[in-house]
């Protein structure tokens, strides 16, 4: 089983693009958090999933719950509390990618508890996005990071750089590097990976992203993944391997969602390779490494044809 832990919570996203001297669009209310989409992708795909989270019993925690179900994930772990759920305001351009607003002084996901040690059938546990940010909870979700990584659980973090939620940029970063010695595997945007290395107002290139994984890698993960939006995704590993593939060309309605389908397709296609366990990804030869990578391209071009966090079923990517 793989435990996706962190948030849940609501996207509202605009019905349509708002026009400076017309009306404002409507917000509907989509299921999401990048930790709660990924769970649903590995759902959809078919891997035995368990989500780990705080979810509100409001009516917003009530729908999240159901989706969950709906998506065949195991909801045994899910803590249960009476505040409301956080809420992101999504800002979707004229290309389909999107920004964020967020809503989450008080909410029930921020109080997540450490939880007892994880069911032995457990495998691989995967992390990220805003419940490593907001306190208390973040401390417990990195607690609960190093004592699975350190039982032996494959660990995976996709840390979904969310800029206006990190009071002290500074701090993140070295929080961040004191997470890799307990990972096995890293996956991120190149604007993540820019941001973490602190870069400037422009960013940085390609070339000195995959500069900086490669210094991460040295302390700790087996390998990182770095998606480049339409682009596709590059692989580099600690033996030195870079593999890289293109992204898959659909017409996009926007990007919600797109890079936890990608989170979700590499941890299944990675067990279907033998490969959640850190020896086994560190030795993964790069033809396997291109399947993955193929099929987390595929899976993320079909979430991006559609609205909101859908990532696809697994017949939608047979063959």
């Amino acid at each position: 089983m793989i435990v996706v832990a962190g948030e849940a919570l609501i996207d509202l996203v605009p019905s349509q693009q708002p026009s400076p001297d017309g009306p404002l669009p409507a917000l509907l209310p989509r299921r999401g958090g990048g930790p709660y989409n990924t769970a649903v992708a590995l759902g959809r795909l078919g891997s035995p999933t368990a989500f780990c989270s705080r979810v509100s019993t409001d009516a917003f925690g009530a729908s999240l719950l159901h989706g969950l179900h709906d998506g065949g994930v195991d909801t045994s772990l899910v803590q249960r509390g009476p505040e409301p759920t956080t809420l992101a305001v999504a800002d979707v351009s004229d290309d389909g990618s999107a920004g964020y607003g967020f809503y989450v002084e008080g909410t029930a996901d921020r109080l997540f508890t450490l939880p007892p040690a994880l069911p032995t059938t457990v495998r691989a546990l995967s992390l990220g996005t805003c419940s490593l940010v907001l306190e208390p909870g973040a401390g417990a979700y990195e607690a609960l990071l190093r004592r699975e990584a350190r039982r032996g659980v494959f660990t995976a973090l996709d840390p979904n750089i969310r800029p206006g939620l990190i009071v002290d940029p500074d701090a993140y970063r070295a929080r961040f590097r004191s997470w890799l010695p307990d990972l096995a595997l890293l996956k991120l945007s190149e604007e993540d990976a820019a941001w973490l290395a602190g870069a400037g107002a422009d960013g940085a290139d390609r070339a000195a992203v995959l500069a900086a994984a490669r210094e991460w890698l040295a302390a700790g993960p087996a390998a990182i993944v770095v998606t480049h939006g339409g682009d596709g995704l590059t692989a580099v590993t600690r033996g030195g391997g870079e593999v890289a593939v293109p992204g898959e060309r659909v017409p996009v309605v926007d990007t919600i969602g797109a890079g936890d389908t990608v989170n979700a397709a590499l941890l299944h296609r990675l067990d279907g390779h033998g490969a959640l366990s850190y020896a086994a990804l560190g030795a993964l030869p790069a033809d396997d490494w291109a399947d993955i990578l193929g099929f987390a391209a595929r899976a993320a071009a079909v979430t991006c044809s559609r609205a909101g966090a859908e990532p696809p079923f697994a017949a939608e990517l047979a063959g």
